[in-house]
């Protein structure tokens, strides 16, 4: 059915992700809504399945299978759980600071943890006073010999309370180029996650508040170069950023049009069921050309992302024609469940209110926009998806031979890679040797 710039390799991959969704993730749906608390276990054995890794290289111990099977891997999980889908999609979000500025050794060290799942990121940029103005933040790192030390606050993290690896973006300076961009381990002095607060969907997941009181790291944890955080934060959150929230919506209203003509297939009105509506049909009609609309622009941007080309107006197109329709498509589904749908034995009301959680993260609907409209006067400030393009493109070297099928045990290192140091850790958290293998195959 879905014929969007995925090969059977992609598809492959979807379906070993919808089996584990329906398996693993959907039978705790009921749980995280009535508790509505982090769901730490899950979000760690999701990790553990390797997708974490969906775009970093082979050479990493990651997947190497770009954008396309990153928003697929995304989709399906919200497609049962959008508060999976975001933990998910924000750890993915929490790769792009390394991909894009980290120093060889931060890879190394990093990155093969990432891709096993022993390690999950975040990026952490928004501020409680400056909100999505990110020029108005201030939290600040100072220079202290072989140390920084960061002080501030940071809200809306995603995955804040079962994060290990945070991108903190802060300013050493002034104006814009006074940002820079540090990790900063979970263990660390001086760091804390602040109480969780209960919100209003996407229960499973967490975006809270981090503190930094005289928080000391050492210099080596400084993404790129001072100055650079910016282009950190930015680069971050356009190339992975609003595909991936792109990818959240996108399983979403896929499950609500699934759940929505399921309902009208089994209710009965006048003698019939409520599927045989004329305007029943109309209003199905309607979600299912929003998601077929939604899907290609979605999977179109990331396809161009695979392929090295610039693309950053679709990206921005994609986040607000997804966000926009599913929230459209989710309120025709309340109209069609009518009463039905205000209880919580039905999971349109989870689909409404989880769709409202994507608005805001890597802007709004306003800002997508904005910045369109500045593309069509030629006054955009330059595209991110051609500066890092090279990092972007989706090498044929990573992929798996075509005849390669999938397998339960990884392969070996080639030599090449045995002969360097194949032992990148987490401090305190994983040793062993990068493990690479077919993004088809299970991890064992």
């Amino acid at each position: 059915m879905h014929r969007y710039f995925t090969d059977q390799r992609h598809e492959a991959l979807r379906q070993r992700v919808r089996n584990f969704a329906e398996s693993e993730v959907r039978p705790r749906i009921a749980e995280m809504e009535a508790n509505r608390s982090v769901c730490h276990d899950l979000s760690r054995l999701i990790a553990r399945q390797g997708w974490i890794g969906a775009t970093v290289h082979r050479a990493y111990g990651g997947m190497g299978a770009g954008h396309v099977a990153k928003t697929l891997i995304i989709e399906e999980l919200s497609r049962v759980s959008a508060a999976m889908g975001a933990m998910v999609q924000a750890s993915q979000l929490g790769v792009a600071k390394i991909v894009h500025f980290g120093s060889e050794e931060q890879k190394k060290t990093w990155l093969p943890a990432i891709a096993s799942g022993d390690c999950l990121p975040t990026i952490a940029v928004t501020e409680p006073e400056s909100g999505g103005h990110v020029l108005g933040m201030s939290s600040s790192a100072v220079r202290d010999g072989d140390d920084y030390v960061l002080n501030g606050r940071k809200t809306y993290v995603g995955n804040s309370h079962v994060g290990d690896l945070h991108g903190v973006v802060v300013r050493t300076g002034e104006g814009s180029k006074g940002l820079s961009a540090f990790l900063v381990e979970s263990d660390t002095p001086g760091f804390r996650v602040g109480p969780q607060q209960p919100a209003m969907g996407l229960h499973g997941f967490s975006f809270g508040e981090l503190f930094f009181d005289n928080c000391r790291v050492p210099a080596a944890n400084l993404l790129g170069r001072e100055g650079d955080g910016l282009s950190v934060a930015y680069s971050s959150s356009v190339l992975y950023g609003r595909p991936n929230l792109t990818a959240v919506s996108l399983g979403i209203h896929q499950a609500v049009l699934d759940e929505t003509t399921r309902f009208c297939t089994e209710r009965q009105r006048y003698g019939k069921a409520l599927a045989d509506l004329g305007n029943i049909k109309l209003k199905l009609g309607r979600i299912q050309s929003r998601l077929l609309l939604a899907r290609l622009s979605a999977y179109h941007a990331v396809h161009l992302l695979d392929q090295g080309l610039p693309c950053d107006a679709e990206l921005m197109n994609a986040k607000l024609v997804n966000v926009e329709s599913a929230l459209e498509s989710a309120r025709d589904a309340m109209d069609i469940h009518a009463a039905c749908g205000l209880f919580t034995d039905r999971p349109v009301e989870r689909f409404l209110r989880d769709a409202h959680h994507i608005f805001a993260p890597a802007g709004t609907s306003d800002i997508q926009l904005l910045r369109l409209g500045e593309l069509a006067l030629g006054r955009a400030q330059g595209e991110w998806s051609s500066r890092l393009a090279d990092l972007l493109r989706l090498e044929p070297s990573e992929w798996p031979e075509e005849d390669e099928v999938p397998r339960e045990a990884p392969a070996d290192p080639p030599a090449a890679v045995r002969a360097e140091d194949t032992t990148p850790t987490v401090p305190g958290q994983r040793t062993g040797p990068v493990r690479r293998h077919s993004w088809l195959a299970r991890p064992s």
